[in-house]
C-alpha cells in the first residue's frame, strides 16, 4: 500500500490523505490543498506539500491510522478455513487453504532420489515449469498416436481379459438380488391365503402417539342459551357454592368482577335465539329458491334436501385455470378479428359451457346468431344451449333466416313433445324442402302404414333417385303394386343392384321361385350394360343378408350368378373354399351350401371338394346321405377320378355316423368286389357289422378281409376281440398268435395276447409273451411298461422295481416309464423321482400329468391345477389328461371350472390315451360323444395314487 501511495501523483496523494485522516468529506475534494485558493487562506505552507511521498511512506501511520484496500484491488477476501465454492469437493480440497497448499505442492517438483526410476525416470516432469512450445505439442501428438496404435493392438485381448475378470468377480461376489433370485421365483407359489396371513410390521410408537386424543367439540343448542338467559333475570341471591366452585372473582360471565355482571349484560332480556334460528332458515330458503337449472327450466334443488343436486352447481372442467383464460383470450381475439366466423362463436360458447358459465355461453351464441345469421351450425348450437320454449323460439327465428335447412327442421321436430306437433313441423318442412330424403324418411316413420304408403308415393315423385324410398314403398304395397313400383324404380335408377335383389325376394316370398334365377341374371346383364362394375364381394354380402332374412332361393341364385366373376381358373377352387368358410363364419349356411354345390358341379372329380362339402353337411346339416350318395354314384364313374379318389370317398362314407349309413351297407358291400379297396375300408366295414350286433357277418367279412390283407394288424386284433367277446378264448388266442406271425412288430397285438393270458390266470405264460415281445422289439417303452404292471398286479413289487430300473436304462427318455416310476416309489421319494423325470423328459405330457397327480395326492390344489393346465396345453389330444383334469375339478373345483374343462375337452376332441381309448373304442360306446366319454372315463378313475 505504501508503494502504491508513493507512486500516485500529488493530487491523488492528497485525496488519499484526506480520506485516511477521517475528514468528513469522503466524496473526495476535487481542489488540492496546494491550490492558489488554499494558499491565500493558509499563509504558512508546509514544505512537503506537493512533493512525492517517500519510499515506504504510509499516510496516517504516525497517529495510528492505516491505509485500506478495496475488493476491486485484490478481489474477495477469503480466509484459509473458508469452504470452497464446490459443494461436492473431495476430502483434502474442501477449504481454501487446502487448495492453496495443493497448488504449491504441484508447483514444487519432487526431484528426490526416491522418486527416480531407472526405466521411467522421475515420476514428475523435469520440464513442466518450462515453456510449452510448438515442437513440444508435435512430440506429444506423436507419442499419443503411438500409444493409441499400441492400445488398439492389445484392445481385444485386454477386453477379453477384463470380461473374464468381471465374470469371475461376479461369480465370487454375486449381488444381493442374485443371491435371493431363487427365493423370488418361489414367491409365485405363495397362495393368497398365505400372503394375507403374513403379520404386519408392528408400530414402534408409544401408546399416546398411536392413539392421539383429539379435542372433541360439541355445539351447544340454542335452547341452552335461551334458558340461561331467562333464568339469569330471576337471580336475587348468590349460592354459597358459587363462591367456591364458580368463583366470584372469575373473569367469566356470572362473576362479580366481570365486565358485564349479572343483569348488566346488554340486551340480556331482548335476545331471542329461536328467532335467530328461524331467520337463518328463512335466509337459506330464499337463497335456495333463487337457484334454478337454466337449461331445463326446473329447479335442481330439493327443498327438503338441498344437497341432492349440488353437483350441477360445480364446474365440470378439471383443467388449469390459466388454460381457460388463454383459450378465452384467443377466442376473443378470433371473434374480434373475424366476427363473421361461425366456429369462433361456437367454440367460445362451448368453452363457457364447460367451465360452468352457462348464461355467458348463451349470450355469446345469441350474439353469434346476430353476426352469422346464415350459419346453420350457430343456430343449432343456440337451440341446444337454450332451455325449452326459448329453444323453440330460436329455431323459429333460424327457419326465417334459413328456410331450406333440413337440420334445423329436424331439430325443430325433436323439440316438440307431441306427435301431432312433430308431424305438423315436418309437413311444413316438406313444403319448403320437398327434395330432402331425410325429411321424408323422418316424416314417414311417424305415420301409420296406410298414411305412410300415401306419403311414400308422393316421396318417390319428389325424390325419384332414392333407393330407400322406393324399397320402402314396395314393402308397403301389395304383390302386383310392388312389382310395378320396382319396375318404376329400375327405370329411374338403372344402376342400383338392391332393386333387382328386392324384386327377386318379392318373387320368392310369393312362391314364384322360377323367376328368381331369371331376375338375378337379368340384373347382372342390365347393370353391366349401364356401366356398373360387378363387385363380387358386395354381391356375396347381399346374398348373406338374403340368407339371414330367409330368402334362400335368392341367396343361392346370387351366389351362382357372381361366384365365378373376377377369378382366374386356377384360383377357383381355393377361392371358393375360402368363400364357403367365410359364409359359415358369418352364419350364412345356405350361401356356403350353394358355393359347395357350384364347386361340385365344376369339380366333380375333386376329392377334397367332396370331403369339404360332406364335412360341412355333417356339421351343419342333415343332407349328408344325399350328398355322399351322389359322391358314390359320381366318383367311380368319373374318367379322371383315379383309384385313390374313389377309395377316399368311400372311406369318408363309412367314417360318417353309422346311423346314416345303415341303409348303404348292402349296396356298399356288393360293390367291394368291383372296386379294389384298401384295408381301411374293410376294417370300417367289419366294425360297422360289429357295432350293429351282426357278429356272424362281422366274422365272415373279417375272414374275407384277411384273405386280401393278412399283414394288416387291426384286422387280426378285431378278429381276436370279437372271439373274446364271444368267450372263445382259444379262438382268440389263435387269432392273436396268427396275427403276431404276420405282424411281429405290432405292439397292440402283443399286449392283447398278454392280457388274454393274464385274464385266464396264466401269469407265467403272459410273462413269457412279454419277454419274447421285448426280444423281438427292443427299446419299446410300451412293452416294458406292461411287464412292470404285470408284476405289480401280481403283488411282486420288488420284481416290478427291478424291471423298471432295467426299462429306464434301456429307454431313458420314455415319458410313460418315468411317469409310472414316480408312483412305484414310496411317498417320501416320489418328489425326488418326479424331479428326475422332469430333467429327463421336461416337455413330455405323461410326466407333466404324473406331477399334477402327485400334487393332487398331496392336496396342493393350486399347483395341481396349474400342472393339469400345462399338460392339456402341451398335448390336447391326450384323453387321459382331460379325464384326470375333469375328475380333479369334480372334487375340488366349482361348477364353472368343471364346465370349462368339459367344454375345452369337447373342442379338443382327444383320440389317444390308455384310459380314454379303452372307453372311446368300446363297442357299446360307438355312438357316444366326447363329453359323454369324458364322464365315463372320469367315473372309472380312482384316487389310488
Amino acid at each position: 500500500m505504501a508503494s502504491a501511495a508513493a507512486k500516485q501523483p500529488p493530487k491523488s496523494a492528497a485525496k488519499s490523505t484526506a480520506a485516511a485522516g477521517g475528514g468528513g468529506a469522503t466524496g473526495g475534494a476535487a481542489i488540492p490543498l496546494a491550490s492558489p485558493l488554499m494558499g491565500g487562506l493558509n499563509k504558512k505552507k508546509k514544505p512537503f506539500l506537493g512533493m512525492p511521498a517517500p519510499l515506504g511512506y504510509v499516510p496516517g501511520l504516525g497517529r495510528g491510522a492505516t491505509g485500506f484496500t478495496t475488493r476491486s484491488d485484490i478481489g474477495p477476501a477469503r480466509d484459509a478455513n473458508d469452504p470452497v465454492d464446490d459443494r461436492h469437493a473431495p476430502p483434502g480440497k474442501r477449504t481454501v487453504g487446502d487448495q492453496m497448499k495443493k497448488s504449491q505442492d504441484d508447483d514444487d517438483e519432487d526431484l528426490n532420489d526416491t522418486n527416480y526410476d531407472e526405466f521411467n525416470g522421475y515420476a514428475g516432469s523435469l520440464f513442466s515449469s518450462g515453456p510449452y512450445e510448438k515442437d513440444d505439442e508435435e512430440a506429444d501428438a506423436i507419442y499419443a498416436a503411438l500409444d493409441k496404435r499400441m492400445d488398439e493392438r492389445r484392445k481385444e485381448r485386454r477386453e477379453l481379459r477384463e470380461k473374464e475378470e468381471i465374470e469371475k468377480y461376479r461369480m465370487e461376489r454375486p449381488k444381493i438380488q442374485q443371491q435371493f433370485s431363487d427365493l423370488k421365483r418361489k414367491l409365485v407359489e405363495v397362495t393368497e391365503e398365505e400372503w394375507l396371513s403374513i403379520p404386519d410390521v408392528g408400530d414402534a410408537r408409544n401408546k399416546r402417539q398411536r392413539n392421539p386424543r383429539y379435542e372433541k367439540l360439541t355445539p351447544v343448542p340454542d335452547s341452552f342459551f335461551a334458558k340461561h338467559l331467562q333464568t339469569g333475570e330471576n337471580h336475587t341471591t348468590v349460592d354459597p357454592l358459587q363462591g367456591q366452585f364458580a368463583g366470584l372473582n372469575t373473569p367469566f360471565p356470572g362473576g362479580l368482577n366481570t365486565p358485564y355482571p349479572g343483569g348488566m349484560t346488554p340486551g340480556a332480556g331482548e335476545l331471542d335465539m329461536r328467532k335467530i334460528g328461524q331467520a337463518r332458515n328463512t335466509l337459506m330458503d330464499m337463497r335456495l329458491s333463487q337457484v334454478s337449472d337454466s337449461v331445463s327450466g326446473q329447479t335442481v334443488v330439493d327443498p327438503k334436501g338441498y344437497l341432492t343436486d349440488l353437483n350441477s352447481m360445480i364446474p365440470t372442467y378439471g383443467g388449469d385455470i390459466s388454460d381457460i383464460k388463454k383459450a378465452r383470450l384467443l377466442l376473443k381475439s378470433v371473434r374480434e378479428t373475424n366476427p363473421h366466423h361461425p366456429p369462433a362463436w361456437i367454440a367460445s360458447a362451448r368453452l363457457e359451457e364447460v367451465t360452468g358459465k352457462l348464461q355467458v355461453a348463451r349470450n355469446l351464441i345469441m350474439k353469434g346468431t346476430e353476426m352469422c345469421p346464415k350459419s346453420e351450425d350457430v343456430w343449432l348450437e343456440a337451440a341446444r344451449l337454450q332451455p325449452g320454449d326459448t329453444a323453440k323460439a330460436v329455431v323459429a327465428q333460424a327457419v326465417r333466416h334459413l328456410p331450406q335447412s333440413v337440420r334445423i327442421y329436424i331439430r325443430a321436430a325433436e323439440l316438440e313433445t307431441d306427435i301431432r306437433a312433430k308431424k305438423r313441423v315436418l309437413r311444413k318442412a316438406l313444403e319448403n324442402v320437398s327434395k330432402s330424403v331425410r325429411l321424408w324418411k323422418t316424416a314417414v316413420e311417424l305415420e301409420e302404414p296406410e298414411d305412410a304408403r300415401i306419403m311414400l308415393s308422393r316421396a318417390v315423385e319428389c325424390c325419384p333417385t332414392s333407393v330407400e324410398l322406393w324399397l320402402a314403398l314396395a314393402r308397403l304395397e301389395t304383390y302386383e303394386n310392388a312389382r310395378r313400383v320396382l319396375n318404376k324404380a329400375r327405370e329411374n335408377i338403372p344402376t342400383d343392384r338392391h332393386i333387382w335383389i328386392t324384386a327377386a325376394k318379392l318373387e320368392e316370398a310369393n312362391g314364384n321361385t322360377q323367376m328368381v334365377e331369371k331376375i338375378i341374371d337379368r340384373a347382372i346383364t342390365s347393370l353391366r350394360a349401364n356401366g356398373v362394375e360387378i363387385n363380387r364381394e358386395q354381391w356375396i354380402q347381399d346374398a348373406e343378408e338374403c340368407d339371414k332374412a330367409g330368402s334362400v332361393a335368392t341367396c343361392q341364385a346370387v351366389i351362382r350368378a357372381v361366384i365365378g366373376i373376377g377369378i382366374e381358373e386356377e384360383d377357383c377352387k381355393h377361392t371358393w373354399m375360402e368363400d364357403a368358410d367365410s359364409c359359415v363364419a358369418h352364419g350364412a349356411l345356405e350361401c356356403a351350401r350353394a358355393i359347395y354345390a357350384h364347386a361340385l358341379q365344376v369339380f366333380p372329380s375333386k376329392k377334397s371338394v367332396w370331403l369339404r362339402a360332406a364335412y360341412f353337411e355333417k356339421s351343419h346339416g342333415t343332407r349328408a346321405r344325399r350328398l355322399l350318395a351322389k359322391a358314390r354314384s359320381s366318383a367311380p364313374t368319373a374318367r379322371v377320378c383315379d383309384q385313390l379318389t374313389t377309395v377316399s370317398v368311400w372311406c369318408f362314407l363309412i367314417v360318417l355316423p353309422f346311423s346314416f349309413l345303415f341303409f348303404y351297407l348292402i349296396s356298399m358291400t356288393t360293390q367291394l368286389a368291383t372296386i379294389k379297396l384298401k384295408s381301411r375300408v374293410f376294417m370300417k366295414s367289419v366294425k360297422l357289422e360289429w357295432v350293429l350286433g351282426n357278429i356272424a357277418a362281422a366274422q365272415e367279412l373279417c375272414f374275407e378281409a384277411l384273405r386280401h390283407y393278412e399283414d394288416f394288424p387291426k384286422l387280426w386284433m378285431m378278429k381276436g376281440q370279437i372271439e373274446e367277446q364271444s368267450e372263445n378264448m382259444d379262438m382268440a388266442r389263435e387269432a392273436y398268435n396268427q396275427g403276431l406271425k404276420k405282424c411281429p412288430h405290432s405292439m397292440p397285438l402283443w399286449l392283447l395276447l398278454s392280457h388274454l393270458e393274464e385274464r385266464v390266470g396264466q401269469l407265467t405264460r403272459a410273462r413269457a409273451i412279454l419277454e419274447k415281445s421285448r426280444l423281438k422289439n427292443p427299446q419299446t417303452p410300451e412293452l416294458w411298461l406292461e411287464s412292470v404292471r404285470l408284476e405289480y398286479r401280481a403283488g411282486l413289487k420288488n420284481i416290478a422295481n427291478t424291471l423298471m430300473a432295467k426299462a429306464l436304462q434301456e429307454c431313458p427318455n420314455s415319458g410313460i416309464l418315468w411317469a409310472e416310476a414316480v408312483f412305484l416309489e414310496a411317498r417320501p421319494q416320489r418328489k425326488t423321482k418326479s424331479v428326475d423325470a422332469l430333467k429327463k423328459c421336461e416337455h413330455d405330457p405323461h410326466v407333466l400329468l404324473a406331477v399334477a397327480k402327485l400334487f393332487w395326492s398331496e392336496r396342493k390344489i393350486t399347483k395341481a391345477r396349474e400342472w393339469f393346465l400345462r399338460t392339456v396345453k402341451i398335448e390336447p389330444d391326450l384323453g387321459d389328461a382331460w379325464a384326470l383334469f375333469y375328475k380333479f375339478e369334480l372334487q375340488h373345483g366349482t361348477e364353472e371350472q368343471q364346465e370349462e374343462v368339459k367344454k375345452r375337452c369337447e373342442n379338443a376332441e382327444p383320440r389317444h390315451g390308455e384310459l380314454w381309448c379303452a372307453e372311446s373304442k368300446h363297442i357299446l360306446n360307438w355312438q357316444k360323444k366326447t363329453g359323454e366319454i369324458l364322464d365315463l372315463v372320469a367315473a372309472k378313475i380312482k384316487n389310488t395314487f
